[in-house]
């Protein structure tokens, strides 16, 4: 059972417009989040071993020099780059669905007492449309957070390789 793009776009507009208008900003939080994290992959599988190769050509052809302490600290500024926005970015989405959940619930409440307090129904899918951005919110910061912290680990682990002369080389052979 296959969905057109066309079906994805009109389940997608359904959800956003189910949530209101916080979806659409935990939407857009979630954009941002996916893109700093593949540029973090990108930089991980990609950008870094070239840059941890210069670090190991000059570490071999110089034995001590103020350029090798340089360069150390721009790859331990370039393996840190992003993470702590990456990290905000995961503690704002639940916070935000909170939001959403709140201006939801004060909706139901106007409609209770505009509508009065007998039809359960109505109550019920008014409490289901307040709950679901603290839900999409608590989604994104898990997947957000499951990828953060392996980048943030690796990050680690490769701060520690580039102040260790023999595990600089060593660190350079494994990647």
């Amino acid at each position: 059972m296959s969905m057109s793009l066309q079906d994805m776009w009109f389940l997608l507009t359904q959800f956003l417009h189910t949530g209101g208008w916080v979806l659409t900003c935990i939407l857009l939080l979630a954009g941002l989040l996916i893109s700093l994290l593949l540029e973090r992959y990108w930089f991980r599988w990609v950008r870094y071993p070239q840059v941890f190769r210069g670090l190991t050509l000059t570490l071999r052809q110089q034995p001590f020099s103020y350029r090798q302490d340089s360069l150390r600290c721009d790859i331990d500024l370039q393996l840190q780059q992003h993470l702590s926005l990456i990290k905000v970015l995961i503690a704002l989405c639940p916070l935000i669905g909170l939001l959403g959940t709140v201006t939801g619930m004060v909706h139901v409440f106007d409609s209770l007492a505009l509508n009065g307090t007998g039809n359960a129904r109505l109550m019920a899918a008014g409490i289901s449309r307040a709950t679901l951005p603290t839900m999409a919110g608590m989604a994104v910061a898990v997947f957000g957070l499951i990828f953060y912290t392996h980048l943030a680990r690796w990050s680690t682990r490769a701060r520690m390789g580039l102040y260790n002369e023999e595990g600089a080389v060593n660190t350079a052979q494994s990647k």
